[in-house]
């Protein structure tokens, strides 16, 4: 995730969590309700005053391009204009489902999930995984980036691909997960289940309670009407 993307105080982790499964169960299974619309945008308006304006702008571009794409098939496939309507809304749902952990950094959660006392592989699992994908971005880059210096030739040549693409990717991830695990040993995270302090911990505010209830409380809605 980028760093332009985080907010300064982030809904409560586990709560965010459970706000982005919320919305995501109730815009694919509402998906064919006329007020589905209004519940993902009153969900996108309620993120942008908790402060997740620059995720909530990200993911437009995304969404507007697989709206254009899933829309069209569907109606060139069913010419249902309510089929069409459904894919959209399940595209809108995905796509403001994830507005809460694209803002969230990874350091956060871990505290979060070290404040809650929970297990601590299920602590590094999750912090590498949220660090993995930014860092496997970047390696590529800087890979493509020495084959474009060095005049490798061109990236679609299966030849080129593999040795001048991939056997370097290959190397430096093997490196970097060498450079993780001395980290992680460094820091003292270890599979035991000994005694720890949080350094920051996180704690749960009445606003973060607020957005989960508002959020549930739409979907609700959006169900029973």
């Amino acid at each position: 995730m980028s760093e332009k993307l985080l907010v300064k105080r982030p809904i409560y982790p586990v709560i965010g969590l459970a706000a982005s499964l919320l919305i995501l169960i109730f815009g694919l299974v509402t998906a064919k309700h006329g007020a589905c619309i209004w519940f993902l945008t009153g969900v996108w308006l309620l993120l942008l005053v908790y402060g997740y304006w620059r995720a909530c702008l990200a993911v437009i571009p995304v969404a507007a391009a697989l709206c254009v794409v899933l829309a069209g098939l569907t109606y060139a496939i069913s010419r249902d204009w309510g089929a069409t309507a459904a894919a959209i809304n399940r595209v809108l749902a995905v796509c403001i489902a994830v507005v809460p952990s694209l803002a969230l950094s990874p350091i956060y959660l871990v505290r979060n999930f070290s404040t809650l006392r929970l297990p601590r592989m299920l602590t590094l699992g999750m912090m590498i995984t949220l660090t993995f994908f930014p860092l496997l971005r970047g390696e590529v880059r800087q890979v493509r980036e020495a084959m474009q210096t060095r005049g490798a030739g061109s990236f679609l040549s299966p030849q080129i691909f593999y040795r001048a693409f991939l056997i370097p990717l290959v190397m430096r991830l093997v490196n970097i997960s060498d450079t993780l695990a001395l980290s992680v040993e460094t820091r003292g995270f270890s599979k035991a289940g000994g005694s720890y302090t949080v350094y920051k911990t996180v704690q749960v505010s009445p606003l973060d309670v607020l957005f989960l209830a508002l959020v549930l409380a739409g979907g609700i809605l959006v169900v029973v009407r």
